[in-house]
């Protein structure tokens, strides 16, 4: 979690709590260390933002502090919550999380106008979407790719033979059928695509590609291109 988030959140913790939290309930909630959210919440007093207490005591937020309102249109507020019902789609329980949060953030910064809109906003999108994989995991595979560390893969194609195969990850394709993670693959020596419930164990791996990553990225990206328009990958 970056810095600048954990604070957002150490605010919006105490803003609902209604008694004074410690350090440790604090850390707990946010996984990190009460060492952590001592610095941070020096770092908002140090800010002017009105928190009371003192370690061991816990903190409080003064009443009558708020943050400044997120200014978005009423379009914006809708391509947010369209775009998190999308994610509701990928069979990605990670980013489902995510985006879940990023509208709980949202909901309670917005002005109540746009807050209403929010809640009561005339759209659907249905449900339906691509199963969550059982054996690959999502928030390893996305650490891979930003990491820029090598994947092992145990895999069944369509025919139904069984490769072990270690891809470089450059990418999640997300389609309403399936998931696929995109690399190079150092088995069949080129640009693969795999569908992510066709894995049936995977490992991240210690060894880095970064050196390459640049070449295959653009690689990955001219193919992707020169698909024509309604194909899948």
């Amino acid at each position: 979690m970056r810095r600048a988030d954990r604070l957002f959140d150490i605010i919006q913790a105490l803003r609902s709590a209604s008694v004074p939290l410690t350090a440790a309930q604090l850390a707990g909630q946010l996984e990190v260390t009460a060492r952590t959210i001592y610095r941070d919440i020096a770092s908002l007093q140090a800010s002017r933002v009105p928190i009371e207490g003192a370690a061991g005591l816990g903190y409080v937020l003064r009443q009558g502090f708020d943050l400044p309102p997120l200014m978005f249109t009423r379009d914006e507020v809708e391509a947010i919550l369209i775009g998190a019902h999308l994610i509701k789609r990928t069979g990605d329980p990670g980013l489902q999380a995510a985006a879940q949060a990023v509208l709980s953030k949202i909901s309670v910064a917005l002005p109540a106008h746009l807050k209403d809109h929010l809640d009561l906003a005339p759209i659907y999108v249905s449900p339906a979407g691509a199963v969550v994989p059982q054996q690959a995991d999502l928030d390893e595979i996305r650490v891979a790719i930003r990491d820029r560390r090598k994947i092992r893969l145990s895999y069944i194609d369509v025919d139904g033979n069984a490769t072990d195969r270690v891809i470089k990850p450059l990418a999640i394709a997300y389609f309403v059928e399936a998931t696929l993670l995109c690399g190079w693959c150092e088995l069949r020596q080129g640009q693969r695509n795999f569908r992510l419930d066709r894995i049936k164990d995977m490992a991240l791996l210690p060894d880095s590609f970064a050196e390459e990553h640049p070449r295959l990225m653009r690689e990955w990206l001219a193919l992707t291109q020169r698909r024509p328009e309604g194909t899948s990958l």
